[in-house]
């Protein structure tokens, strides 16, 4: 793991606690170029407002950790 991917770890350690009382998680898939995929775990996947889970809460986290993260995407 590259320092860059443990500071988004970390990012995404802070918002877990969250997405675990609503039943959800969210996995590290890749960091390349200044873009990191994730993927939505349980009851996120599915949730109707997982796309403002994803951009106000997961990308500001981790951007904020890691101001060279351009973009943050959700993948299957």
């Amino acid at each position: 793991m590259t320092a860059s991917e443990t500071i988004i770890e970390e990012a995404l350690d802070s918002m877990r606690p969250f997405l675990k009382k609503d039943g959800g998680d969210v996995e590290l898939i890749s960091y390349e170029g200044n873009v990191v995929k994730l993927k939505l775990l349980g009851a996120c996947r599915t949730c109707s407002i997982s796309h403002l889970t994803m951009k106000a809460g997961l990308e500001e986290s981790i951007k904020k950790m890691l101001p060279e993260v351009e973009e943050v995407l959700a993948v299957d």
